[in-house]
């Protein structure tokens, strides 16, 4: 996903027998900021700096900047395994032969997912361009999602007026909760998803106001991208 530095020197032999250390050191390094980063990001949120991730993992800036130029990269590196996991959940739930459990089954570990790891949480609610891996991951779960969703609608169990962006406002609100109640209450999102889930289930129990429109809801969560990581000094990765 991302170069490694070539190693130094020319084509003597004293310099081919030092590339092997050389290629090992690089990628112990880019293990050890991927460990420290998913400790940042999940304590901090994905709005953490690369300098505390570089002090987190005892590395340099430059070295930082040298593995992972920009901040979507690392955090493409970073959560690959969630969202693989998070893609893996919308096929559980699609295997599921009762539609209503597949369907409200995949929201309940989507919002635990979020509740265990606070930068996947702001993951799940920020389209980042630049990180195609998981933008391709977030594609398929949402395809499979709107399966769920002609499942549980033709059950007679899903009111007939969810949409897919019912299931981005949720995700929305959780984070919300997850970020103020922290550790004080950490279970207080089990509650609004419970709530919001009982307000799905068929039959309809009022009317509800039209739901932002897709193009709105990508918007809002591309500006929090750009909140969330802004160009970083790249003259720190010139630094020694």
């Amino acid at each position: 996903m991302n170069p490694r530095d070539q190693p130094a020197g020319g084509n003597s032999g004293v310099a081919d027998s030092t590339a092997q250390p050389l290629r090992s050191d690089a990628e112990r390094n880019r293990a050890r900021i991927i460990a420290a980063a998913r400790t940042v990001f999940g304590r901090d949120g994905i709005n953490a700096s690369m300098a505390s991730v570089a002090r987190e993992a005892g590395v340099g800036i430059a070295t930082m900047f040298r593995r992972f130029p920009t901040k979507q990269e690392l955090l493409a590196a970073v959560f690959a395994d969630r969202m693989d996991a998070y893609v893996q959940a919308t096929t559980k739930a699609l295997a599921d032969p009762d539609p209503w459990n597949g369907f409200t089954g995949y929201i309940e570990t989507v919002c635990a997912m979020q509740a265990a790891d606070r930068g996947f949480a702001d993951i799940l609610t920020t389209t980042l361009p630049g990180a195609q891996t998981l933008e391709a991951c977030r594609a398929q779960a949402y395809e499979g999602f709107l399966e769920l969703i002609t499942r549980a609608k033709d059950s007679g169990q899903l009111r007939e007026d969810f949409t897919s962006r019912d299931l981005v406002l949720l995700l929305m609100a959780n984070a919300g909760v997850l970020t103020a109640t922290g550790d004080a209450a950490p279970d207080a999102w089990r509650r609004l998803v419970a709530w919001m889930i009982q307000s799905f289930q068929a039959p309809a129990r009022g009317h509800l106001p039209e739901p932002p429109q897709d193009a709105a809801l990508y918007q809002a969560m591309l500006r929090t991208s750009h909140d969330i990581t802004p160009p970083e000094p790249r003259k720190a990765g010139k630094q020694h």
